[in-house]
């Protein structure tokens, strides 16, 4: 059975957190839980954590319907999470990171602050192999979602994750709604722009209001966030931040001129 650590951004208590853990166990592999103690998201890939004397701190749970699941909520981002488990914090290191469901799609750049893909990114970059999941709610009532849906098409997901290239992980979003309405499973590209988009709606002597607007107007043909609409689930491979192949000539001179 192969070590799998579920974590998310949503919080230790988080009904996507639940279904999905149930379900990896389901499925046979070695299931351990941490997760933020809190909401965490948009923490992106951050290790910030509420610390004791130096002492990240941890509380053991017993979470309703995982019995028999070892589980433990971090006051800390998900990534940290991610990171302790991969030295060895909750026992022996996972080799599968899966983290989610996310509630609410990650899409587009927007990927680069969730705290759900960060989680995912970071385990790769150790050495693991990641999925990150989210399901398409934008607001209701948890308890009717269909987690289980995106919970099924993770766990179908886990078998290519060996076959990837090292540090690279697949992010996984799933319409809300039965698996047998769901239109298809496909690989898709990013949008430019996620589910929301952060604007500035006040500005005053010492402060700045923000709020979040709809960007489905902006859907662009063949990106991810299009073909959730139409009714698709779509996996896209990323891979950590690494160098990018520009050249920079004249940093010799640059510096000269600087002196």
């Amino acid at each position: 059975m192969k070590r799998t650590l579920i974590t998310n951004d949503d919080g230790i208590d988080a009904p996507g957190l639940h279904q999905l853990a149930a379900t990896a166990a389901d499925h046979g592999l070695d299931v351990i839980i941490a997760a933020p103690a809190r909401d965490s998201s948009g923490a992106s890939a951050a290790m910030s954590a509420v610390a004791q004397d130096g002492r990240v701190i941890i509380e053991e749970r017993v979470l309703p319907g995982l019995p028999g699941i070892p589980a433990y909520a971090v006051t800390g981002t998900p990534a940290l999470a991610a990171l302790l488990a991969g030295n060895g914090a909750f026992g022996d290191p996972p080799q599968i990171v899966l983290s989610g469901i996310n509630r609410g799609a990650n899409a587009g750049h927007a990927v680069l602050h969730s705290g759900t893909v960060g989680a995912a990114l970071t385990a790769a970059a150790n050495g693991c192999r990641g999925l990150a999941i989210s399901l398409d709610i934008t607001d209701g009532d948890d308890t009717t979602r269909h987690w289980d849906t995106a919970a099924r098409l993770a766990l179908a997901l886990v078998p290519i994750l060996d076959d990837l290239p090292d540090s690279t992980i697949l992010n996984l979003n799933v319409p809300d709604r039965p698996t047998s309405d769901i239109n298809g499973l496909c690989r898709a590209r990013f949008g430019r722009f996620g589910q929301v988009q952060m604007r500035i709606a006040e500005r005053g002597s010492g402060y700045v209001r923000t709020a979040l607007e709809d960007t489905g107007a902006r859907l662009e043909p063949g990106t991810d966030m299009a073909l959730l609409a139409d009714g698709y689930a779509t996996v896209t491979p990323i891979q950590p931040l690494g160098e990018a192949p520009v050249q920079l000539p004249g940093l010799a001179h640059l510096l000269a001129t600087a002196s």
